[in-house]
């Protein structure tokens, strides 16, 4: 990925959630690597950031995370982001994937099913993961990679055509002609330049 910059040195005002524009959270994993302004930036910094994040994404409860090191969270988050950016890139290019470095963190996973009741009455059989390390705490964020691996529409996996962005989405629009992250921030960007390219006084 090249020189990428720590989050805390630009303006907070200068990256939103525009790391969620994915449309799958392998992709908005994929994302968390950004160039918002002029450089690279890597909006995991911290355990408290990939706890975020993962709350944001309705993957975890952040709570679960505290008894971990200090440290080791950040560090098998982006292990596993890297592991896939790279397996993704494979995939999207027609290689053969090694797939073992992934089936390795995969193998430290622990969960179990639990039959629950809510209070309307309906049942439902959710997934507990056990969070004893933090390879178990990103096992269910591990596990949608290795079925987005296997399963999605690659030719529907993109990175966004902006210049210089480097956000990858999966786009699931009826006409598949996405093109932009965001039509607000790249696409938009698209039509200043042509339409000042059609303006030019010469």
């Amino acid at each position: 990925m090249g020189s990428v910059k720590s989050a805390g040195q630009l303006p907070s005002s200068t990256f939103p959630d525009q790391e969620f524009v994915g449309d799958d959270p392998v992709m908005d994993m994929l994302n968390t690597v950004a160039r918002p302004v002029d450089e690279l930036v890597d909006f995991w910094q911290s355990d408290a950031d990939v706890v975020r994040w993962m709350a944001r994404a309705g993957w975890m409860d952040g709570d679960v995370a505290r008894h971990l090191r200090p440290g080791k969270l950040l560090d098998a988050a982006r292990l596993l982001r890297e592991m896939v950016r790279r397996l993704v890139v494979q995939r999207k290019n027609g290689k053969r994937l090694d797939v073992t470095e992934l089936n390795d963190f995969l193998s430290q996973g622990r969960s179990y099913c639990e039959l629950t009741q809510p209070k309307t009455g309906n049942l439902a059989v959710v997934r507990r993961y056990e969070s004893k390390s933090p390879e178990q705490w990103l096992a269910p964020l591990a596990e949608a990679a290795a079925e987005f691996l296997a399963t999605a529409d690659f030719d529907l996996v993109r990175a966004c055509e902006g210049d210089g962005c480097v956000l990858w989405f999966y786009d699931r629009t009826k006409s598949h002609r996405r093109r932009w992250c965001s039509m607000r921030v790249c696409g938009n960007r698209h039509k200043v330049a042509s339409y000042r390219s059609r303006n030019i006084d010469f």
